[in-house]
């Protein structure tokens, strides 16, 4: 099943190809990315950041493609992208904890994905909290229209998932 979206017209942010699939947790007929043999990221290498502050944000290509991935249904990717990030950033930083807040944020997508709604409402809380800890652009996202975005798709539940739209 493939997800519907807001905002489908969105542009990629990076040329990077997206993985052979999208890990969807406790589906044993879909191998996890990094343990798994068969995983779409088996062996591969962790990726590393030296280091990340906000003015960084456009330049990056991990937090790109996190939001590449996010946009296209690869939470779980996403999720994974972004914690390379936001260890280069430092947890306890503003934009650590923006960062955390899309993690989470990715996490519950998922979540309302594989029908956790009450994993999908907690993530979502805490995420949406990291990131209005900021106003205005951060890190190229218009904060309040997201997170009005992601709390809406929540609620209404009509099974269509929130994009991020960077603002360069």
């Amino acid at each position: 099943m493939e997800p519907s979206f807001t905002h489908p017209d969105l542009p990629r942010y990076t040329q990077r190809p997206f993985p052979a699939y999208r890990y969807l947790p406790f589906h044993p007929d879909i191998s996890h990315p990094r343990n798994d043999p068969q995983g779409h990221s088996y062996g591969a290498e962790d990726e590393y950041l030296p280091q990340f502050v906000a003015a960084d944000w456009c330049d990056c290509e991990p937090y790109l493609y996190a939001v590449d991935l996010f946009n296209h249904g690869y939470w779980w990717e996403a999720h994974e992208a972004w914690e390379v990030v936001w260890l280069a950033a430092g947890r306890e930083t503003l934009e650590g904890q923006f960062v955390q807040g899309l993690i989470q944020l990715a996490g519950a997508q998922l979540k309302r994905f594989t029908e956790v709604p009450r994993g999908a409402q907690v993530l979502t809380e805490s995420g949406a909290a990291k990131l209005s800890a900021v106003q205005g652009v951060f890190l190229g996202i218009e904060v309040k229209p997201f997170v009005v975005e992601v709390e809406r798709c929540l609620l209404e539940d009509a099974g269509e998932f929130p994009r991020i739209e960077l603002h360069f």
